[in-house]
């Protein structure tokens, strides 16, 4: 029988092997925020958060782009709130470390993690750090211009304090933060990175900065439940670029009316220790499961039905029918500066939404996350898809990739047919 010193001989064998032979560094998950600084210093913040899924590694890379001077303010595991340790290193030493894909003209910063990453599981961390750099932030007459190539797929632009967006090249929501600064935020759609561009002018002093709490109303859910004829006042919508929720559907063979699924969540709110997912109606729910993905380690589930879940005190946000039912996830309650990073897996059977007719598959469902997969059953091929997506072959399957950066739901609707 193993002892746990043995155990950990083994684990700290497969990380200097890991390092030696240079494995690829991944990561998923990645949100970016710029927030610019004083126009004369030329500086702005970035606050960076991402997951390292590299199982069994215990560092993180992260590259100091070239053409700025950078500070680094410090880094924490978003999981315990914790500071990490760091420090700046060079290329060739990056390599050495392990990074294989390191550049050797280019800095690193070398985040030591506080424990490797886990099996199945993932390590989150935000780095905060400070980039001077001219080239893309600078001053041009009476306007303001940042003008940076972004390769992430989320990212916010925050504006000095006092100023209006002018210039956007790229489709961005804007909001106002809690100090009355406006905030300028994007999903890249597309492959490429983007070259973001945007321009900011000063407000006259007499302009009104205030952040204003939103006053719910009848009329502000999104999607197809509202009323459209009237305005939304107050419409409070999500800063869609910073949401942490995706999906991945996984279609069994059209004659179950069956779909497998995982989807993937951030819980923030101290003293939180449940997930409560409501059944769509016309769903059934089989063999849910769920984990901490921050520990790899499998979380207590339940599925609960009807006036049961009344009697263990559960709010679910809705009237409870005979007909209602939910899987609860438990997990330890959230502490303060603490998050919790879920992954959900089910399956669900659903005769309305996902069919068989004649010869053809049709799977008809509405989406509202802003990251989901489609993959298309084994045996099958795609011939109708209404919402772009892009496609591409991934373990001898089809799957399809929808970005939804609106706040709206959007109504996915594909067939297939067998090969």
């Amino acid at each position: 029988m193993f002892t746990m010193k043995f155990i950990k001989l083994i684990v700290l064998i497969v990380i200097c092997y890991q390092a030696a032979s240079g494995q690829s560094q991944r990561s998923e998950d990645e949100y970016t925020r710029y927030e610019l600084l004083d126009p004369t210093t030329q500086s702005f913040r970035i606050v960076y958060d991402v997951s390292a899924i590299s199982s069994g590694t215990q560092y993180y890379f992260n590259t100091l782009r070239k053409g700025s001077e950078h500070k680094v303010d410090g880094v924490i595991d978003r999981a315990s709130g914790k500071k990490l340790e760091w420090s700046v290193v060079s290329g060739v030493e990056a390599k050495k470390s392990g990074l294989s894909e390191a550049e050797t003209d280019v800095d690193y910063l070398k985040v030591k993690l506080a424990m490797p990453v886990p099996v199945g599981g993932e390590y989150r961390l935000r780095i905060d750090k400070t980039y001077k750099d001219p080239a893309s932030y600078f001053i041009q007459e009476d306007r303001i211009i940042f003008d940076r190539s972004l390769g992430i797929k989320r990212n916010a632009v925050v504006l000095p304090k006092g100023y209006e967006l002018t210039k956007c090249n790229y489709p961005s929501q804007v909001t106002i933060e809690l100090d009355g600064k406006l905030k300028v935020s994007f999903i890249n759609v597309g492959s490429q990175n983007v070259s973001f561009h945007i321009e900011a002018r000063k407000l006259p002093a007499t302009a009104n900065t205030t952040w204003v709490k939103s006053t719910l109303t009848e009329n502000q859910t999104p999607g197809q439940g509202r009323n459209k004829s009237v305005a939304r006042i107050n419409f409070d919508f999500p800063e869609r670029a910073n949401q942490t929720r995706e999906i991945v559907y996984f279609l069994q063979q059209p004659e179950t009316n069956s779909f497998r699924l995982y989807h993937d969540y951030t819980e923030e709110k101290e003293g939180t220790d449940r997930y409560i997912n409501v059944v769509r109606p016309g769903s059934k729910a089989s063999n849910p499961s769920a984990k901490m993905l921050d520990t790899g380690k499998e979380l207590k589930v339940e599925t609960l039905r009807g006036d049961v879940i009344n009697k263990r005190g559960l709010d679910i946000g809705e009237p409870v029918t005979p007909e209602t039912e939910v899987v609860v996830i438990w997990y330890d309650a959230v502490k303060i500066g603490q998050t919790a990073r879920l992954r959900i897996e089910e399956t669900y059977t659903d005769k309305n939404r996902y069919v068989l007719n004649g010869d053809e598959f049709i799977f008809d469902r509405a989406f509202g996350r802003p990251f989901n997969t489609v993959v298309i059953p084994e045996g099958w091929f795609l011939i109708a898809n209404a919402i772009p997506a892009t496609i591409d072959l991934v373990d001898g399957k089809i799957n399809l990739f929808y970005v939804n950066s609106a706040p709206d739901d959007i109504d996915v609707y594909l067939k297939g047919r067998r090969r």
